[in-house]
This record gives structure tokens, C-alpha cells and sequence, in this order.
């Protein structure tokens, strides 16, 4: 098997900790031969792991992609707002690309990227990487098999986890929709393209209530500062306490905002980013929670909840047939099948997964880079145009949310958009 050679644009979280690894794990696979990174610490800390020369370390997506650099494919994983021209650019140049979700905050350029892949004849794939996991897949197999006959509708909630919402969605990169994304879209397409994937019907029409209901000023301590360690006067009653957390369990999630990892280096973070900042205070105005409602083309029904006030990171979901019923938590990789006939329950129980997203890490760069190989020009088989299927029902989502709950319909949005 000939190793296939990639680029890395952003080697952030999840370029350099999610999908680069597979390059340590199976050298034999992957090779990186450069690097784009603008913070120069992690430029460097993925040029050490990976063995590149300085010559292959560039500060910009634009510096790198001006070089003939032969290489197969390329994986992006900039922050939102920054996928759209390196992914055009990087398919033109000739790369098969593997890109990070969401697509792009701007559904036109999401077509866009459809469009301009197909017109190169290159693979776009999007890091839905919930569709590669053994637990998801598993209940598409229950479900494509008829043990539950057709499915009536669906229940999936998203538990965010009170501290990954403080983390990442109100001091973090996607706090602020205006820079990022809107939560139902970089947090939850996940979920949108979960529902697709299982329903396998064309969504027809949505709508969608949240806000954002306490990470807000409104909330602050009176007289409390705009940085946790200036003197709090809530200090032992806040949850959210930068100091506490991040000094005390939340290590780990301070190893994401900074490379001194010593107690010295987190506090001069903490007085330095916007992770030091009261949650209260923070320029944040994404959701903290949010329902979408979802009606599709044979009259089956899906409901979607995402919260951040939640005491575990997880995935729940209830899928309602005629025959049967689907009860299933990711992280405990459980799975109950009930036949409505026998009233028998069935339980499967899934090896607990190494890879980060249940396994959805690591399988999608394994699966991307054996299609790159053998790409015909056909589309691929979770192509990106499958994908925009999942990021138009968060458009229409939002939509929705930001009429007070009006009735979207996908077809009259998608014309909008031409």
C-alpha cells in the first residue's frame, strides 16, 4: 500500500490531537511534509512530533499553498470562518481534501464547496465523524436490517455538560456566532447529520426555540470583576470559577488554551485569554440551549435537544419504530433493541473506544485516506454533498430560532439561496 503524504492546515486541537495521530499510529499509512499554523508554539511543537524541517512550516494556509508541495491530500481544521477559501484553494491545487466541520457559517459557501469539488474531480469530505463510530452504526444496522420496521420518529439529545458549554461556548474559539459559528452549526450539525443518517428520508420542514438564558451579564456578581483571579466575591460559590476549575480538575482543559501546563503557566494564562474571564462577562452570545423540531417527506418526526447545563458529555437517543424501539447512550456504548411482538429486549454492549468521538476520530481519517487512494472520481461514501444536507437543516434551524420558531421549509430555503 503506497503511504499517502498530506498537508496540515491548522494544527489546532483537532488537526494536531485528533486526526494527526493516526500519522504516529500508522506510519506506514500517513506522512505529513508541512504544516500551516499561525501560533507559532504549536507550529513548532507539530513540526517536532512530525519531524518537519523548518522549510515545511509555514505561519499561513496562503504561504504554504503557494508551494508545489507534493502531497496527496490536505486536512483543514482552521477555526470556521477560515474554511472556505484554503478548502477551494487546496482542491484546485489538486489535494483531496479532508475538512473539519462545519463546512462554512455562510450556506453559500457550503454549496460552493460542493460544487467546486465535483468540478475538480476531488474527494471533500467533512469530519461528521459520528457516522464512523461503532455505536452509530451499529443502530443504522438494527435499523436498515427492519428489527424495529419503520421508524415514526426519533428523540436525540445532545448533553454538552455544564463545563465543556462554560469551556468552549461562552470563553472559547466558538462563543461568539459572529466569528464563528451559531451553536446548532458547529456544535450540533453533528446531530443534524446523525438524524439524517439514521432517518435515510429527505428533511421537509423545521423549526427550532433557545436562547441564550444565563452565561450573560445579568447574571454577574454585583461589584465582580471581568477576570475570576481579580478578587471574585462569589469565588467559592461559582461553578464556573476559572481559578478553580482550571487549577483543579479542569487541568486538562487548560492544556487546550496554553503549552505551560506548570500551575505558574495556567495562571498567567488565566490573567492573559478570555479563559481567565467571567463567564458572565465574556463577549459570548451563542445558545446555551436550544430544541429543534424536524418533520421529513414520508410524515416521520425527529426531535432534537441540545444543552449545556448537563452533568455528562453525551449523546442520548430513543428511535421509535413500528415494530420495535431503540434506546441508546454514547458514552456508555449501550444499546437496548425491544420488540413490541415478543416484548423481548436485547442488549448490545460495544468495546469502549480508544479514539476520541467513540472511535469517530480515528475511523474517518482511515476511511478518507483508503478512498483517497482508489478515488475514481465517484463520490465518496459520507461525500460532502451529504453533508450539506445536514448543514442546510442548521441553517434552517437557526433560522427558525431567530423568527421566534417559525416553520422553515428546506426547498423554499435552498431556493433562497440561488
Amino acid at each position: 500500500m503506497k503511504k499517502t503524504k498530506a498537508i496540515l492546515i491548522g494544527a489546532g486541537d483537532r488537526g494536531a490531537k485528533a486526526y494527526a495521530p493516526y500519522a504516529i499510529n500508522y506510519p506506514h499509512e500517513l506522512e505529513f511534509v508541512a504544516v500551516a499554523e499561525l501560533n507559532p508554539e504549536k507550529r513548532e511543537a507539530f513540526a517536532k512530533q512530525f519531524s518537519l524541517s523548518e522549510g515545511q512550516c509555514y505561519a499561513t494556509w496562503e504561504e504554504l499553498l503557494k508551494e508545489d508541495i507534493k502531497a496527496d491530500v490536505a486536512i483543514i481544521c482552521t477555526l470556521d470562518r477560515d474554511h472556505y477559501e484554503p478548502t477551494i484553494k487546496a482542491i484546485q491545487k489538486g489535494y483531496h481534501v479532508l475538512l473539519e466541520k462545519p463546512m462554512s457559517p455562510d450556506p453559500a459557501e457550503c454549496v460552493s464547496m460542493v460544487d467546486v469539488a465535483k468540478e475538480n474531480k476531488k474527494l471533500l469530505t467533512i469530519c461528521h465523524v459520528l457516522r464512523y463510530t461503532p455505536f452509530w452504526n451499529t443502530i443504522k444496522n438494527i435499523i436498515d436490517e427492519g428489527n424495529i420496521g419503520e421508524i415514526v420518529s426519533i428523540q436525540l439529545n445532545e448533553n454538552v455538560e455544564v463545563m465543556h458549554m462554560s469551556h468552549s461556548f461562552v470563553r472559547g474559539n466558538w462563543n461568539n456566532s459572529d466569528v464563528s459559528s451559531p451553536m446548532i452549526l458547529q456544535k450540533s450539525c453533528h446531530d443534524m447529520d446523525i438524524l439524517m443518517y439514521l432517518m435515510d428520508q429527505k428533511c421537509k420542514q423545521v423549526s427550532s426555540f433557545g436562547s441564550l438564558m444565563h452565561f450573560k451579564e445579568s447574571n454577574a456578581p454585583v461589584d465582580g470583576p471581568l477576570r475570576c483571579l481579580d478578587g471574585c466575591p462569589i469565588e467559592n460559590e461559582c461553578i464556573f470559577h476559572a481559578g478553580h476549575y482550571y487549577l483543579g480538575e479542569g487541568k486538562g482543559w487548560a492544556k487546550k488554551f496554553t503549552t505551560d501546563h506548570t500551575r505558574e503557566g495556567i495562571i498567567h494564562a488565566l490573567n492573559t485569554t478570555p479563559y481567565g474571564k467571567c463567564v458572565y462577562k465574556s463577549d459570548n452570545n451563542v445558545v446555551d440551549h436550544q430544541v429543534v423540531n424536524l418533520e421529513f417527506e414520508n410524515g416521520a418526526t425527529a426531535t432534537f435537544s441540545m444543552c449545556g447545563f448537563t452533568r455528562e458529555q453525551t449523546r442520548i437517543v430513543q428511535i421509535m419504530g413500528t415494530k420495535g424501539e431503540i434506546r441508546g447512550k454514547m458514552d456508555e456504548n449501550e444499546i437496548s433493541v425491544f420488540d413490541f411482538l415478543t416484548k423481548s429486549e436485547t442488549i448490545i454492549n460495544l468495546a469502549r473506544q480508544t479514539s476520541g468521538h467513540g472511535g469517530g476520530d480515528e475511523a474517518i481519517v482511515r476511511d478518507f485516506l483508503m478512498e483517497a487512494r482508489n478515488y475514481r472520481g465517484e463520490e465518496g461514501r459520507h461525500s460532502s454533498e451529504i453533508s450539506l444536507e445536514s448543514h442546510l437543516l442548521a441553517f434552517c434551524a437557526e433560522s427558525s430560532r431567530v423568527q421566534d420558531g417559525k416553520v422553515i421549509t428546506i426547498d423554499s430555503f435552498v431556493e433562497g439561496l440561488r
